[in-house]
């Protein structure tokens, strides 16, 4: 049996989805979560000199997405088609975008920068979502499943769920346009799977 091991930091960030996907397809992996203090050490092992990154059956993986399409595909839950596999990635694409936009928030938010994170939120992190989260929502109703492709979950559900999930505990009042996107997190979080998970994750910042 493939024996999957998942090295970041002891954070959700960018390893989380990947995370939730061995959840959910109930696959049994190491979370490796590196102190930032062996990161330097660590980091000229890696294949592009960051983290995450996947080690299974003598090989590395890196790049959040990739380890993410990578294991869905493994697991079923990429998309039932080559088409849904196509608009999985094209939402994943887009939310890649959508945090690009909001990074200057997330930055002074995090504690990594300094600047006004109440003007930021305001300024930078709403008006991304209300973009964003439109395009989400148009997805969402259009397929009909409560799920964004196909009807069942998909990993861009977790990715985009989970980041509902943390703007609904910081800046919840930018969701307020969106309760299907809030329905939308609560369904894909009461997976059995998912759940249980969610309870017994390390309890994190972000």
């Amino acid at each position: 049996m493939t024996h999957y091991k998942l090295t970041y930091f002891p954070i959700r960030g960018a390893a989380e989805c990947a995370r939730q996907i061995f959840a959910l397809a109930g696959q049994e992996f190491e979370d490796n979560r590196v102190p930032r203090e062996q990161w330097p050490t660590l980091k000229p092992t890696t294949p592009f000199g960051q983290m995450p990154y996947l080690e299974f059956d003598g090989k590395k993986l890196a790049q959040s997405h990739a380890i993410n399409r990578y294991l869905a595909r493994q697991f079923g839950l990429a998309g039932a088609t080559a088409f849904d596999e196509a608009l999985v990635d094209s939402l994943a694409d887009q939310m890649k975008d959508h945090m690009s936009e909001c990074r200057p928030y997330f930055v002074v938010f995090a504690g990594f920068g300094e600047g006004d994170v109440d003007k930021l939120r305001r300024e930078t992190l709403a008006p991304a979502v209300l973009k964003n989260y439109g395009f989400f929502t148009k997805f969402l109703k259009e397929n009909g499943s409560g799920f964004l492709v196909g009807s069942s979950a998909t990993w861009v559900d977790l990715l985009i769920a989970q980041h509902t999930a943390d703007l609904l505990k910081n800046a919840p009042e930018v969701l307020d346009a969106f309760p299907e996107m809030k329905a939308h997190q609560q369904k894909v979080h009461s997976l059995p799977n998912i759940k249980k998970w969610l309870e017994n994750r390390p309890e994190t910042p972000f």
